[in-house]
């Protein structure tokens, strides 16, 4: 399941360069409070997807004369598509019930001198909202959540500005020749990795065209039929040199479509950004200048910066601009990505960033404990993120960084990001894309 991009569950992530540091709190520190940003849970493909087209499209074959399948294949003579759309499966209601019981009990006593009720913001997507109240009930308690805090959902659609959902305000992030440059450079690697499946499988089934991207929708298959069902007959067709092929597709994807390899990624990142550094100072945003929402973070009833949890949830396409946005240059230390081979140490691991329920957590921290917060340190889905990318940030062993100077350098890094430019200019892609920090090269 390691091998399924953002299509597989989180798991704990044991390093990103920083071996020796742990998600605990280090000793002598003491937390003084959390921004959580997560990801929904797993979900259903979405509707008109790759997966459903197979699906259509074998059940149609079935049906005809002269379609026959064989040995490995044979299931597909009575397999059946059983998925959904769009919405949460009961494993992912259960991942993100779970990871609010989790964070209640690492995070929760934050809470015993907060006299307000919290606000936690999400979309208005049918499965962010019940991805934000699976995680509020795991946290505060089914009989008394619904009480216990606010639950903000902002509209997801396009044009309203929106820092959980921005690509609907940045247009060049849906065009083909930039927003989709990761499909047109993970088609490059499918063609490659997948070539020697098509030749195993093909004579294996008559009167349907076992195509490249037929084959990516298999091994897609597999991942959603898993977090639906709980087993998949697809999974045993490939190779494990085959699925370690198609977790660096979905790398490359993501690398070049929403990462550090798209000039619109850092740009996508940025409203996020600021509302972070709004929340770190306590200073209301005065500058409108990309996919924040003035009406809403102009209020301190839709926009609290009291707060000591702050949680929001989110898209994987959407957390891995954040983390561009932010800088963490330890996850794009081995790029660009070639497309013509995996290469051998890589930095750049979608399952390690923006998997099912991923969580980005930033842990405000005072070293040592007191009521005043002098440090901050990132954990992605438990591993210490190094901070080093960031000007003003030293190396630390573990990944802390005096808040002072991390504010500073988020606003060095806002003022970089040319969100007009990036997200509205005509421009092309540069040829080749040796982009590296998600904007279009100065």
């Amino acid at each position: 399941m390691r091998h399924w991009g953002n299509l597989g569950p989180m798991y704990s992530v044991e390093s990103f360069g920083l071996p020796g540091a742990s998600p605990v709190i280090p000793e002598g520190c003491g937390i003084n409070a959390v921004h959580l940003l997560m990801r929904h849970g797993a979900r259903y493909p979405t509707s008109g997807s790759g997966v459903s087209d197979f699906a259509s499209d074998i059940h149609a074959a079935a049906s005809d004369e002269g379609f026959s399948v064989t040995g490995d294949l044979e299931f597909l003579a009575t397999w059946t598509y059983k998925l959904g759309a769009e919405i949460l499966t009961p494993f992912g209601r259960d991942s993100l019930f779970s990871n609010g019981v989790a964070f209640r009990y690492r995070y929760g006593e934050l809470l015993n001198a907060f006299t307000d009720l919290p606000v936690f913001r999400t979309t208005s997507e049918d499965r962010m909202v019940d991805s934000a109240l699976n995680f509020a009930a795991g946290f505060f308690g089914l009989r008394t959540y619904e009480t216990d805090y606010h639950q903000e959902i902002i509209i997801e659609e396009n044009n309203f500005n929106n820092t959980l959902a921005p690509y609907d305000v940045c247009p060049n992030s849906n065009t083909a020749d930039i927003g989709n440059f990761g499909g047109t450079q993970g088609n490059k690697w499918a063609d490659i990795y997948l070539k020697d499946a098509r030749k195993r499988l093909q004579p294996m089934i008559k009167g349907f065209n076992l195509t490249i991207s037929r084959l990516v929708d298999m091994q897609e298959m597999c991942a959603y039929e898993t977090v639906a069902l709980g087993y998949s007959k697809f999974c045993d067709l490939f190779t494990e040199k085959e699925w370690e092929g198609y977790e660096y597709y979905v790398d490359l994807n993501f690398w070049y479509s929403d990462g550090p390899g798209n000039p619109a990624a850092a740009a996508q990142g940025l409203g996020y950004v600021q509302e972070l550094v709004s929340r770190l100072t306590h200073t209301p945003i005065n500058v409108w200048n990309s996919s924040t929402n003035s009406t809403l973070d102009s209020s301190n009833i839709t926009f609290p910066l009291n707060q000591p949890i702050y949680v929001d949830a989110s898209h994987d396409t959407v957390i891995s601009s954040i983390v561009t946005a932010l800088n963490f240059t330890s996850l794009a230390a081995t790029g660009p990505l070639p497309t013509d081979h995996i290469p051998h140490h890589r930095s750049y691991i979608v399952s390690q960033i923006a998997p099912f329920s991923s969580q980005l957590v930033a842990q405000v921290l005072s070293c040592p404990a007191s009521e005043e917060p002098t440090h901050i340190r990132f954990l992605l889905n438990d591993g210490v993120v190094p901070l080093t990318g960031i000007h003003g940030c030293t190396e630390d062993s573990n990944g802390l960084c005096a808040l002072p100077s991390f504010i500073s350098g988020m606003h060095e890094r806002i003022g970089e990001i040319d969100y007009a430019h990036d997200c509205f200019a005509n421009y092309t892609m540069p040829n080749p894309d040796n982009i590296i920090d998600g904007r279009y090269p100065s």
